[in-house]
């Protein structure tokens, strides 16, 4: 599909909405996931793992883009299955976290997530960084070291989503597709595994699925719930600048941390605050770093490239 941005670098109205509505629906999972309950965790996931695969299967027929997918080398599938294996990671993660009281240092994983992307562009792709970058980078590792040690816990919920997305997006940029068939040829890969999980439930008498047709449907929803705003993202990405992109990545996880303070009255003691001030402070500093590069005409050596947030 070719790129419709406004060549004025304008955002383009249909863009924008498409792309703040992703976001947005994103944002709000935290609301979602909870409400299936009596389900756990790894079931809740296994089911959107399988109805992901039966709409984005329905979706690119109609789209006409399984052709895409033919004629990949086995190096291209070898790259899907290690990216099918990594969002599984970060699927169920974010799902336990959110259902078991941690929407927050869920939220923080997503704060966290575009310096992680920039370290790995340095580790994995000998790519150089600018000075204020670092400092970013550097706030962002004090950030983790005081939630560390103010907690006496380290966020790992935080850093798995983070590592994992980030991954995750590096492998992504590999495979030669575009992201709705992407998405298909990971569900299809990772489809077969879900299914018979959730047959061997059901025989076995664990599964909750049929449990009331309500919970049924919120089962079968999780599909839907997955593909809708991955795809307003794929539309609004086509018509928005990056830096446009950049900003509203932020929206995501702002409207979590504000879910689990104000709705779950999550815990957020001293340090808890202090850590997610220097995040934010980090991201300043880094936004702020990109927006002079672009308008004094120098070009960021290692951008934080915006990708679909995979909650």
């Amino acid at each position: 599909m070719a790129d419709t941005q406004d060549p004025t670098g304008r955002p383009d109205r249909s863009g924008l909405v498409a792309a703040l509505g992703a976001y947005v629906l994103w944002g709000t999972f935290p609301a979602f996931w909870p409400l299936l309950a009596p389900a756990g965790s790894v079931e809740i996931l296994a089911h959107r793992i399988a109805w992901t695969l039966v709409g984005m299967a329905v979706v690119l027929g109609v789209a006409r883009g399984w052709s895409q997918l033919r004629g990949l080398s086995w190096r291209t599938w070898l790259t899907i299955m290690a990216a099918s294996v990594l969002i599984t990671i970060n699927w169920g993660v974010y799902i336990w976290g959110v259902t078991h009281g941690r929407v927050v240092e869920s939220a923080l994983g997503y704060y966290v997530n575009p310096l992680v992307s920039v370290v790995l562009a340095v580790a994995v792709l000998g790519e150089r960084l600018r000075r204020a970058q670092w400092v970013a980078v550097g706030i962002a590792a004090l950030a983790v070291a005081v939630l560390w040690a103010g907690t006496g816990a380290l966020p790992w919920i935080a850093l798995v989503l983070a590592a994992s997305f980030g991954i995750y997006g590096l492998l992504k940029k590999r495979v030669p597709v575009a992201p709705a068939a992407g998405l298909t040829a990971e569900a299809f890969l990772l489809g077969p595994i879900a299914i018979g999980y959730l047959v061997w439930l059901q025989a076995t008498g664990v599964g909750t699925f049929g449990d009331g047709t309500v919970h049924s449907l919120l089962l079968v929803a999780a599909g839907p719930v997955t593909a809708i705003p991955l795809l307003l993202f794929a539309f609004g990405a086509k018509r928005l600048p990056l830096a446009t992109l950049g900003l509203l990545q932020y929206v995501n996880p702002t409207l979590q941390f504000a879910w689990g303070v104000l709705v779950d009255h999550e815990p957020m003691p001293p340090a808890r605050w202090i850590g997610f001030g220097l995040v934010w402070v980090a991201l300043l500093v880094f936004a702020g770093e990109g927006w002079w590069a672009r308008h004094t005409r120098v070009r960021p050596t290692a951008p934080a490239q915006p990708t679909r947030s995979t909650v």
